[in-house]
């Protein structure tokens, strides 16, 4: 069996490539709103990713116990949910401020978590450092900011559901269904913009790019990760999330980045290293899955 340490090191991996391509996927996602509107493009990304991660899984969910049902119907409804409030919220803000405020609804779960003292005070960073990057002032609209906040909502049962699906099922068969439930869900936000997806030319290829990079390797980046370290750590890690869309934003999209937003990537980056560095040092029994 694995060591504490190196499970840790492999799930901090996944989060972090988890992030790299599902922020990479938004700053693709962006420049179709203008033909598609955010929830259509939320859709199609599910239509389009779900099929291919269902082929690659074959999952069979007819095998399944009642327990695995009901956690992958959660998982897809939580993400569908989180993504059509996250597109909304990337309308309006930037990409570097919408996962900073997004990402509060993790940060709380993690609060809750919290097993140390000194857990406790890098959690408190990590709040500090999402503060600086969304801060009051700092360009963000009232609309984009409750959708950044429901997103985040969404985002916390996500965590803690995608941990139960990858405790609850083998492979990446619970996902891909999950996804097959978000796609079902979004489906009527994403049929009226099915004529301007493909008159439109690159709309297509842009969508498909969106929904590989997101669903089928993102999303399948954090469940590994959640198969290895707790939700409330995964949700620590995720600070890192802001950090890698900050920088995506900025690289890919021109979006400003100012003193105060390096300094909230200090802050987010030095927390979720922290507690990496912690969980690493734990005895085994510190990476046991959450039971009930």
């Amino acid at each position: 069996m694995s060591s504490p340490r190196r499970q840790t090191l492999a799930g901090v991996g996944f989060i972090l490539s988890g992030a790299a391509l599902i922020q990479w996927s938004a700053t693709l996602a962006i420049p179709a709103f203008a033909i598609l509107g955010p929830a259509a493009a939320s859709g199609w990304r599910f239509l389009i990713g779900a099929p291919i991660l269902l082929v690659l899984a074959r999952p069979r969910p007819w095998r399944w116990s009642r327990r695995q049902v009901v956690a992958t119907l959660a998982l897809g409804a939580s993400t569908a949910a989180m993504n059509l409030c996250f597109y909304q919220a990337i309308e309006r803000i930037s990409l570097g401020s919408a996962v900073a405020i997004e990402y509060l609804g993790p940060f709380v779960v993690a609060a809750v978590g919290r097993r140390t003292w000194r857990h406790l005070v890098l959690v408190v960073l990590a709040g500090v450092g999402v503060y600086a990057l969304a801060r009051p002032g700092g360009g963000i609209t009232l609309a984009g900011a409750l959708f950044a906040v429901g997103s985040g909502t969404f985002w916390a049962a996500y965590a803690f559901a995608s941990h139960r699906v990858g405790g609850e099922t083998e492979g990446f068969g619970g996902l891909a269904v999950a996804m097959g439930v978000s796609a079902v869900l979004t489906t009527p936000f994403a049929l009226p913009a099915a004529h301007a997806l493909f008159a439109h030319p690159g709309a297509l290829e842009r969508m498909v790019a969106v929904g590989v990079l997101a669903i089928v390797m993102g999303f399948g980046a954090e469940l590994e990760a959640l198969r290895r370290i707790r939700p409330s750590v995964v949700s620590v890690l995720l600070a890192l999330d802001p950090a890698v869309a900050f920088l995506l934003g900025w690289l890919v999209l021109g979006q400003r980045v100012d003193g105060l937003d390096l300094l909230g990537l200090a802050l987010v980056v030095g927390a979720g290293v922290g507690v990496t560095v912690d969980v690493a040092r734990e005895p085994a029994g510190g990476l046991t899955r959450l039971e009930g």
